[in-house]
């Protein structure tokens, strides 16, 4: 997957986000991370690593801690998996602009990944 959406919409020496690097970065492939964003909206930011990416959607409510709650989650461009591990403020003025930070991380398992449904089981820490 490419990260040129991602990096178009941002000036990574202003904002302190990953900019990744030109080969996907080496894990396990199953990160899981939930970062509470905190920009002109609060919402929270889902990110799955799948083929070398983060896969990542934007939930306008606090992601559920119960089995069965679905909530909205709007797709939003890929990021780099080093975004997992970012925490800090985006300044006044670029993309994204508030304060990020992680939520729950951990991984998970895919019960079921097509078109318009996503089915895992997250081993995270809430």
């Amino acid at each position: 997957m490419s990260l040129a959406d991602y990096r178009s919409k941002r000036d990574f020496e202003k904002t302190g986000e990953p900019e990744g690097g030109s080969e996907p970065e080496k894990t396990a492939g199953n990160i899981y991370v939930v970062q509470k964003h905190d920009a002109s909206h609060l919402h929270y930011d889902l990110r799955l690593e799948r083929n070398g990416v983060l896969k990542s959607w934007a939930v306008p409510k606090e992601p559920p801690v119960h089995k069965g709650v679905k909530r909205l989650a709007v797709e939003t461009e890929d990021h780099p998996v080093e975004y997992a591990d970012f925490e800090g403020v985006i300044p006044e003025g670029e993309y994204g602009a508030g304060t990020v930070e992680i939520w729950d991380k951990g991984t998970y398992e895919t019960e079921k990944w097509v078109e318009n449904q996503i089915i895992i089981r997250i081993n995270g820490t809430r």
